[in-house]
């Protein structure tokens, strides 16, 4: 038989979704894939449980539905400041996932270069490699994630035509400052670059720090595609409602790429989502103590138990240096970790460019219940270890 495509050739599996099924095989607590295990807002639950009965059931307008348009621009406008025209500007989508899949679809050619801050969140070099382009890794350096801008602007002037920005960082929880994004906006100006950002963890952020949004700097607005979701934010995981913002003329295009790809968004699940939405400032303060005290529950128990890890200043992840465990395959240590110290992390190496092994990925979205049993687990590793 012919071969088969060569873009696809050198992928594996979701080495976090692996991690998933491993952790299910040994019966470990699964601190690897990053969702919660506690319940979306009430109101959004009790909404779809009347739509189940009164619909919408069929088909949504392919870029989501009005309604639902309207109110992510109404909360991007009140969170950014920025005007997003619900028809011209924003497009929903399956999850944030297929955010990013579009948008690289939309701007990248074959043979262009898209430079990508690492860690990074495995999807976006694959994203790059699908749409025909080639990823330019710019170091996010350990233990503070700062990266040398003159890397960058080297990657910017050998041609790369986009940038991929987390902000907050998945794996590293890394908070982006004012100067930081400033510096970067001034160099996408200069060499004409466009910014993707993946905004997912915008309202999970830890004091002092602050979410900054690249759209709203100095002419950065034409240039920036927002790839979000509710997924976070609303603990709907798997209702996976995304969408893009960006200007007309790349909004239309992502419009068709998505059209193609999976024809539109779930009608009841964005009618359900809406209400979610419109909620008031009160939950998102309440989101933020919610996940502060996560992050406190859990780093001060990795502090209790003398390990060594970068506490993070947004999102809701941990990455633990497992350096003393003489650690040469972190994948195999994460296997290892899941079936005899009962939890499962991902292999840190899954989210870096460089030669990195010394680090794994917990995540804290858990019940109390859930952390503290992962923590009294984790006190048991170094005994387990020894007999590695």
């Amino acid at each position: 038989m012919k071969p088969l495509s060569q873009r696809s050739a050198n992928f594996t599996d979701s080495v976090i979704r692996r991690m998933t099924r491993i952790a299910l095989q040994y019966g470990a607590v699964n601190l690897s894939q990053g969702f919660p295990d506690f319940d979306p807002p009430k109101e959004i639950t009790d909404r779809l449980k009347t739509i189940a009965d009164e619909g919408p059931h069929q088909y949504a307008l392919t870029w989501g539905a009005k309604n639902f348009r309207d109110a992510l621009a109404k909360k991007y406008r009140h969170f950014s400041g920025i005007e997003a025209d619900p028809e011209k500007e924003i497009v929903v989508t399956c999850g944030s996932t297929e955010a990013m899949m579009c948008a690289m679809m939309s701007i990248a050619n074959p043979g262009d270069k898209v430079a990508i801050f690492s860690p990074f969140y495995e999807n976006y070099g694959a994203d790059t490699i699908l749409s025909g382009a080639e990823p330019v890794y710019i170091p996010l350096n350990p233990p503070d994630f700062t990266f040398d801008l003159n890397l960058l602007e080297k990657a910017f002037a050998d041609g790369c035509k986009a940038l991929i920005l987390c902000n907050p960082s998945n794996p590293c929880g890394k908070v982006f400052t004012l100067q930081e994004m400033q510096a970067i906006a001034e160099l996408a100006i200069k060499y004409d670059i466009y910014v993707i950002t993946d905004e997912v963890y915008e309202h999970i952020i830890y004091k002092p720090n602050k979410h900054i949004y690249m759209q709203s700097l100095p002419g950065m607005k034409e240039r920036t595609i927002v790839c979000n979701s509710l997924s976070k934010t609303y603990s709907i995981t798997g209702w996976r409602l995304g969408y893009t913002i960006a200007n007309p003329e790349i909004t239309d295009r992502i419009k068709k790429v998505h059209d193609f790809l999976t024809v539109g968004a779930a009608a009841p699940l964005m009618e359900a989502a809406v209400t979610g939405l419109l909620e008031n400032d009160e939950y998102y303060a309440n989101l933020q103590k919610h996940y502060t005290h996560k992050k406190e529950l859990f780093c001060t128990g990795l502090k209790n138990l003398g390990f060594s890890f970068t506490e993070p200043q947004g999102a809701y992840y941990v990455l633990m240096d497992v350096s003393e465990f003489k650690v040469s395959d972190d994948y195999e240590f994460c296997e290892w970790m899941a079936k005899e110290v009962g939890v499962a992390a991902v292999p840190g190496s899954s989210f870096f460019k460089e030669d990195i092994h010394n680090l794994v990925r917990f995540h804290f979205a858990k019940n109390d219940e859930t952390l503290n049993e992962a923590l009294n687990r984790l006190a048991n590793l170094r005994q387990k270890a020894r007999s590695r």
